[in-house]
């Protein structure tokens, strides 16, 4: 399956190009003004796409000389008109300026998209690792 098969997957391949490029504009550009995202950190959800940009912003600008590599894994999507759904398994992997990994994690994350102005625009995003048991802590390893 390429792009032009399945529109959902440049969206996917944008969004590894926004966040290697730390370009927050591109990153946000992918997503619907009136989003709603369920993110892992520190926020319970972000209800638009102004709340999403200063948290991505936060993201980026703390990584300085670091760049993150984002490698999706087992990508399932379905495509219904105008609507669009995806999830997958997703690795951030953190290198530096020589490209060397610092450290990584793996997320699960589900998207829902609509079509709009001749694109797909993200209108919700979720991500999530799950919780050992006996613990209560994040397994950040797939």
């Amino acid at each position: 399956m390429n792009t032009l098969d399945n529109p959902v997957l440049q969206v996917l391949k944008d969004y590894q190009a926004a966040v290697f490029a730390k370009d927050v504009n591109a990153f946000v550009a992918l997503y619907d003004r009136e989003v709603r995202i369920f993110d892992m950190w520190g926020a319970w959800s972000y209800e638009d796409v102004a709340s999403w940009r200063q948290m991505v912003e936060g993201w980026f600008g703390s990584l300085g000389t670091e760049r993150v590599i984002v490698d999706f894994s087992d990508v399932q999507t379905s495509v219904a008109g105008e609507l669009a759904v995806a999830h997958a398994f997703v690795n951030y992997k953190a290198v530096d300026t020589n490209g060397a990994a610092l450290r990584s994690m793996d997320n699960r994350l589900s998207l829902a998209l609509r079509q709009a102005g001749g694109g797909w625009k993200i209108v919700h995003q979720h991500t999530s690792s799950p919780i050992e048991t006996g613990t209560a802590q994040v397994l950040f390893r797939r």
